[in-house]
């Protein structure tokens, strides 16, 4: 493993535990400039997450707790009119940061909802015919619950298609969580980290990643499964050609975690169904065979030629 992204890792174990995996994966979505959607129950550790991956990078960390009543201005900022200059002013919203969690995002409007698609696509923000370039590194990552539905609002295709990877925590095992009961006694939380690099750092690697190579029966390979998603009778609406591309993006990273300079095969099926699971729409027949979206897209990939080195 990269030695920068290694130091990550152990840090954000600190206070994140025994989710070797989902720390991984996190760090492997910023490393390709993705943003995550981390759909769990409450209390799992989603805001600690955030929190360290941010302390970790020494990176400007904000907070949005999503209601229906916020305004897409407290996600991308407003003007003002200065008195003294008689000039308007922008005042920068939640989303000018470098890590921005937006917490319960299906409770948002569906209006407060739209204003995150440009920032999450473009990096930037518009408003009053002025562009504002958000820092780099810039990710979000949204949660949402998936038990409580009350007063919430399902979010479009269109947003979900956004986010590079979905994950989800998961409940610790029984020694892991006296682990975590044993490191409450002694107040380890994310605010106590301190930056192991740099926001320069994590963009230079965000580079390196664009170099790792593909060959071209992996970028074949890559295709074919995304295609088998459009055309399976357990799916209704397969991934878009921007799951491709997003499938393509974590590959490279997770083969560059891994110091290696090109993707296999391997790299594909280890993030393939956190990259599409969320694309899909199971069909009837579908909901009836496979519990979640993740055993979908397993099953209509094994049916799929891996290519030989």
């Amino acid at each position: 493993m990269n030695v920068t992204i290694s130091k990550l890792c152990e840090n954000i174990e600190k206070v994140i535990v025994g989710k070797r995996e989902v720390i991984v994966n996190v760090i492997a979505a910023m490393l390709c400039e993705g943003h995550i959607l981390i759909e769990d129950v409450p209390g799992v550790g989603k805001t600690q997450l955030v929190s360290a991956l941010a302390k970790s990078v020494d990176g400007k960390f904000n907070r949005i707790q999503l209601t229906p009543d916020i305004m897409p201005s407290d996600i991308v900022g407003f003007s003002m009119l200065d008195k003294d200059t008689g000039e308007f002013q922008y005042r920068s919203g939640a989303a000018m940061c470098n890590f921005l969690l937006a917490d319960e995002i299906n409770r948002a409007s569906p209006k407060a909802q739209s204003s995150l698609l440009e920032v999450m696509e473009e990096h930037q923000i518009s408003l009053d015919g002025k562009t504002f370039i958000l820092p780099k590194p810039f990710m979000t990552l949204a949660t949402q619950n998936p038990v409580e539905t009350y007063g919430t609002y399902h979010l479009p295709e269109a947003q979900m298609d956004r986010f590079i990877i979905k994950i989800s925590i998961g409940y610790p095992t029984k020694q892991d969580e006296l682990e975590i009961l044993s490191r409450s006694e002694g107040n380890v939380v994310a605010s106590a980290l301190t930056g192991v690099c740099s926001t320069d750092d994590i963009v230079a690697l965000q580079e390196q990643v664009i170099k790792v190579t593909v060959s071209a029966q992996v970028r074949d390979y890559i295709l074919n499964i995304v295609t088998a998603t459009r055309n399976n009778e357990f799916i209704k609406l397969g991934a878009s050609p921007r799951g491709s591309i997003a499938l393509l993006k974590m590959a490279k990273a997770v083969a560059f975690i891994d110091d290696r300079d090109y993707v296999t095969p391997d790299d594909v099926k280890k993030i393939m169904s956190s990259v599409l699971a969320h694309r899909i729409i199971l069909s009837p027949k579908g909901k009836s065979k496979f519990e979640t979206a993740e055993q979908a897209v397993e099953y209509v990939a094994s049916f799929v030629a891996v290519p030989i080195a």
